[in-house]
């Protein structure tokens, strides 16, 4: 394993950066009003690449809070910032803040900001333009730094944003920016700040209100009548299924939709897309984790139940076109479908992530974790009795994993003994798995707990993943969970100076690299055109290989601070490194593990 030096200046992380001198203990400008309400908000974090345009912010961070609750989180890159704190959101489904340097800062992290849109995430974005009045714009750099409308460059993918003119306008909007951003569902929020206003000094005195009375709303909640008809249909239903998709962490929320779902008798699908939200090896979760390619097992799951129950599933719509073979995904489906989700209030017409128009005999829209809570109240008090007739007492799928190794691959390790490892190495240890890589194979992915896997990225965007590893670190930074995140080589090349935060801030994660050396991905992309128009497929590489030269990804992380263990070109190796790399994280250390693999999706 090759080592870097220790970085730390300080035995406890939290110590960083700490301010000297004494504190103010008012507010006396208008971004101290600001970073009143972040602690008030009770916001651990503000990440952030330092700008000019809210260094009166930045000040009030520190000489006024002496940077702490929130702590800045100093980045290299915005993209970055945004990334972490959507990492940061993925494990608690809280807000960090970020702040993003006026129009430049904003248009480096516009791709993050809509993988959190994507991913229906809280955030809190701050930005900052130079003096609105041209009157006090330095020359040329104040200018280039000031947009008329900075917040168009993101408004089709936030939930809201505002321009306040004043400290006391600032309160309003950072209130109102809280309270839209954690209601269901979720979303990044924009508040551009004027550099004037912010270090003006308060002419009068500014009050920061009781932020109990600008909570958020509480959840929507079921009808009595969508109640009775669902319960009815449930009671009817000899074959159920349910869909669990964007729910919640916790372990309550975990435990109360495994026990609607033994009550019920439902077969239980889950899909790679979202986080973990029902355990992969319960009896009831009958197939493996959903993956982007259908399965004939899937198809005859789907066709054989007569009520399908989706509580917030990614592309509901298209999910069951793929799965039913029909011709548009509005056809009309036999089965009974309850379709459970808020999601249809955030569509805009800009982005199509609102993904397909599903048909739904009940549509309720809910929270899915206030819609299990709710069923279950009314079971228990009704004694409600169902009918289903699925037998779960076969074998489980997980107990028919393949046991031989592929073997290697000239020089790399194949792609399906790669992803067996790194789910035994889930199994050895508590392991929060941020994300895997494009094509992971279902078989790989076992969930035991709510924080056993983070999901994809909503956005399918590219560079991401680093980030929000570093996000997911400091969310559990306090816990006994091996934050790992398996990564691709070309993501991890795009983020991979994101990781210079976690040597920072000192925090434990693995980061295991499935290292193909190319594109792949775009790969079949060009095959699949080559050979649609009768032309040589075996260029598909050209234009899409990492290679000549090849990346040194480990020489690049020990740069940010990281241990490293490779290259790794073989199984046995892997597992070898796996298990030193356990034992480093468990001591609060880095690793990052660059593992060739085979150029192939694994075939379950």
């Amino acid at each position: 394993m090759h080592e870097t030096t220790d970085h730390a200046t300080d035995s406890n992380p939290r110590d960083l950066e700490k301010p000297v001198g004494s504190l103010a203990n008012t507010p006396q400008y208008g971004s101290d009003v600001v970073a009143s309400l972040l602690r008030e908000f009770e916001i651990p974090y503000f990440a952030l690449v330092p700008g000019s345009s809210f260094r009166g912010l930045q000040d009030s961070l520190v000489n006024y809070l002496g940077n702490r609750d929130p702590q800045m989180v100093v980045c290299l890159h915005e993209e970055h910032a945004v990334a972490i704190a959507n990492g940061y959101a993925r494990v608690t489904d809280k807000p960090m803040a970020v702040g993003l340097h006026a129009n430049v800062g904003l248009m480096h992290a516009v791709m993050t900001v809509y993988s959190t849109w994507c991913d229906r995430l809280p955030m809190l974005i701050f930005g900052a333009t130079g003096p609105v009045d041209a009157h006090k714009r330095r020359p040329w750099i104040d200018w280039v730094h000031t947009a008329k409308d900075q917040g168009a460059l993101i408004r089709n993918y936030v939930k809201w944003d505002d321009q306040p003119a004043s400290p006391e306008a600032a309160i309003e909007a950072v209130l109102r920016a809280r309270q839209i951003a954690t209601t269901a569902p979720c979303g990044p929020t924009y508040v551009c700040m004027d550099v004037s206003w912010q270090e003006e000094p308060l002419a009068d005195s500014v009050k920061v209100p009781d932020i109990a009375r600008f909570a958020p709303p509480a959840p929507t909640g079921v009808t009595k009548r969508g109640m009775d008809d669902l319960l009815l249909e449930l009671s009817k239903a000899r074959k159920p299924l349910f869909l669990f998709g964007r729910n919640g962490r916790s372990q309550e929320a975990w435990d109360a939709r495994v026990r609607l779902a033994e009550i019920v008798g439902a077969a239980v699908m889950t899909s790679i897309h979202n986080p973990s939200c029902f355990p992969s090896d319960h009896p009831q979760h009958v197939l493996p984790v959903c993956g982007d390619a259908r399965s004939d097992a899937e198809r005859e799951l789907v066709a054989d139940s007569d009520l399908i129950v989706n509580f917030d599933w990614m592309d509901f719509a298209g999910f069951l076109r793929t799965l039913s073979g029909q011709a548009q995904s509005q056809e009309p489906v036999a089965t009974t479908l309850v379709h459970c989700s808020p999601d249809a209030v955030t569509a805009n017409g800009w982005s199509m992530d609102h993904q397909a128009l599903p048909a739904a005999d009940i549509h309720l829209a809910v929270h899915p974790d206030i819609l299990v809570d709710a069923l279950l109240e009314e079971i228990d008090r009704a004694d409600v009795r169902f009918s289903s007739d699925r037998d779960f007492s076969g074998t489980h799928w997980s107990a028919r994993l393949r046991q031989e190794p592929v073997g290697d691959k000239q020089g790399a390790v194949a792609l399906l003994d790669f992803s067996m490892a790194v789910r035994q190495y889930g199994i050895d240890n508590d392991a929060t798995f941020v994300r895997f890589p494009i094509g992971w194979p279902a078989t790989a992915c076992r969930f035991d707990h709510p924080l056993s896997y983070l999901g994809t990225d909503g956005g399918a965007s590219i560079g991401i993943g680093p980030g929000q590893a570093v996000g997911a670190a400091l969310a559990l930074r306090d816990s006994s969970r091996l934050v790992t995140a398996v990564l691709g080589d070309g993501d991890t090349l795009m983020g991979v100076n994101a990781l210079w935060t976690a040597s920072h801030l000192d925090l434990p994660m693995l980061i295991v690299v499935a290292n193909n050396k190319s594109y792949f991905n775009d790969e079949l992309h060009q095959e699949r055109v080559a050979n649609a128009r009768g032309r040589p497929a075996e260029n598909r590489w050209i234009g899409q290989r990492i290679d000549n030269p090849e990346a040194n990804i480990c020489m690049m992380a020990e740069a940010q601070g990281f241990q490293t263990e490779g290259p790794v070109r073989a199984r046995a190796d892997l597992q070898a490194a796996l298990e030193r790399a356990a034992a480093v994280v468990k001591a609060g250390g880095r690793v990052l593990i660059d593992c060739h693999v085979e150029a192939t999706y694994a075939k379950n």
